[in-house]
Order: structure tokens, then C-alpha cells, then sequence
């Protein structure tokens, strides 16, 4: 029987995952004991893997795509957060023995903003680019920081009006095209679509990011994505990518699994250092 306390993350494709990297700093930094892998799992196995996975000692998950929807499913406890984002990256082995599923995605990204980059977020118009799972993470915790008002634009408009009016009884949040962007001017542009990995973007104009405004990725890769040139382009005083919000998030996992929270400023500058 493994004696260390076990963690892991779960998704299909995970051979990239930095996740087994930062929990290991994390666990030497604040001489924690345990074990983290990530682990091949698709959609089909899910059940299973977790499963069996918390009944040979598991403490707690990690999921991501394309598992966090069903994670969200899995889970019979969930926090508000989670509930409200419809997926759960963190999954908790509860005293009692029952499932927590967390979503900390969102405050992993307004801990790297408001903390590490001394982006505020209160009183500030915000665009998002994109109305998928990794919107719906983030819009409460950005609406606690209570901005001026929070937009969603998508391609797809409908798809964006339906999450603007589920988060809507928490704060000032609509859903839009990309035109109707058209004589808007933004603090803040988050680009949670992935297709900038890919070099494309979402038609944007040029007169849509404020003076002093910033622009952040929530993906990030190891040269400057799309979108981070875009804001570059744009004279943005920050254009960032997720990096610090991978760490962030996965901070607060491992806070809600351990009881300690780790240095993030040192993780996430050597993990700067390692991908250049």
C-alpha cells in the first residue's frame, strides 16, 4: 500500500500538463509529502478512473479537458462557484468521505490579475472573448470584484446572451456579437476562446481596448500567443497569458487539499524561466 497521500490530474491530452510539475514546487516549497501523476483519461472512462482512483486512497483531483463537465455531473456536493460554472476542475475527498467539486479557475485568474499584475477590477469595464466552459469559470469571481459592468461576445450570439443571463442575477453581465462591440472601449479583454493558439483571433477592433487597458490570455504556450501580440499591438499596458492563472488555480487546489497555501510568485517565475 502507497503510503503518500495521492493527487492527480485526469484529462485527454495530458502528456503537456505542467500540473505534476507545479504541485511537486509547491509540495518541496512547503515540505508537503505527496504524490501527483497525470493520467491519461478520456471522457468514456471517467467514472471509472475516479472511481477507482479515490478507492485506493486518492485525496483529490484535478480535471480538465474535456473532463470538467463531467466532473460537475460527478460530484454530489458542489460549492456555488462550481455550481454556477456548470464544471469542476477540483475534485475534494471530504472527512465524511463524500465528493466536494470546486471550480478555481476563476479565482486563479483574478489572483493572478489583481495580485501578481496589480490589474483592479473594480469599477472596470471587462470583455470576454468567447462563450464556452472556460467563461462560465470565471464570470463570478470576476463579478465579485464588482467592475462597472462585464461583456461576453461570441460568435454565436445566442450562446452568449444565455450565459450573460444566468450570471446576471449576480452583476451587470450581457451577451453580444463581435459587432455589436462596434464603439465600445474596454479596461480589461480576456480571451477565453482557444483558437489564438492557433494564430486566429476573433474579428477585433482596433479602437476596442481603452487607454491604459490591459489584454490576458487564458491559454498560454511558450511563445507569446495571438492574442498576447494583439494587445502587444494595441499598446496594452499589460498582455498577458495564462501561465500565472495555471498556477493560481492550481494554488488554491492544493490550498483546499492541503490547509497551506504555497508561493506563487516563485513557481510561477521558475516555470517563466523553464519555458524559454
Amino acid at each position: 500500500m502507497n503510503s503518500l497521500d495521492r493527487y492527480a490530474v485526469f484529462g485527454s491530452p495530458i502528456k503537456h500538463s505542467k500540473s505534476p510539475r507545479i504541485h511537486q514546487l509547491f509540495a518541496e516549497q512547503t515540505e508537503q509529502v505527496l504524490q501527483y501523476t497525470a493520467e491519461l483519461v478520456d471522457a468514456e472512462q471517467f467514472e471509472v478512473a475516479v472511481s477507482h482512483f479515490f478507492s485506493n486512497g486518492g485525496r483529490g483531483l484535478n480535471c480538465t479537458v474535456p473532463l470538467k463537465e463531467l466532473a460537475w455531473q460527478y460530484a454530489p456536493h458542489k460549492t456555488e462557484r462550481a455550481q454556477l460554472a456548470k464544471a469542476v476542475n477540483t475534485l475534494i475527498m471530504q472527512v465524511d468521505g463524500s465528493l466536494l467539486g470546486d471550480n478555481t479557475d476563476g479565482i486563479g485568474l483574478v489572483t493572478d490579475l489583481m495580485l501578481n499584475h496589480h490589474i483592479c477590477l473594480k469599477h472596470k469595464k471587462i470583455l470576454i472573448l468567447g462563450a464556452g466552459g472556460a467563461t462560465r469559470g470565471i464570470i463570478l469571481p470576476l463579478q465579485e470584484q464588482m467592475p462597472l459592468s462585464v461583456t461576453v461576445a461570441n460568435r454565436t450570439v445566442a450562446k452568449a446572451v444565455s450565459i450573460a443571463n444566468e450570471f446576471k442575477h449576480k452583476g451587470l453581465v450581457t451577451g453580444c456579437g463581435y459587432s455589436d462591440l462596434a464603439g465600445q472601449r474596454f479596461d480589461l479583454i480576456l480571451n477565453a476562446t482557444s483558437a489564438s493558439l492557433t494564430g486566429e483571433l476573433p474579428p477585433l477592433a482596433d479602437t476596442l481596448l481603452a487607454e491604459q487597458g490591459s489584454c490576458y490570455d487564458l491559454a498560454y504556450a511558450n511563445e507569446p500567443t495571438a492574442f498576447v501580440r494583439w494587445g502587444q499591438s494595441q499598446h496594452a499596458i499589460h498582455s498577458l497569458d495564462g501561465l500565472g492563472m495555471l498556477v493560481e488555480q492550481a494554488a488554491e487546489a492544493f490550498y483546499l487539499w492541503r490547509g497551506v497555501r504555497p508561493d506563487t510568485k516563485a513557481v510561477i517565475q521558475t516555470l517563466a524561466t523553464e519555458r524559454q
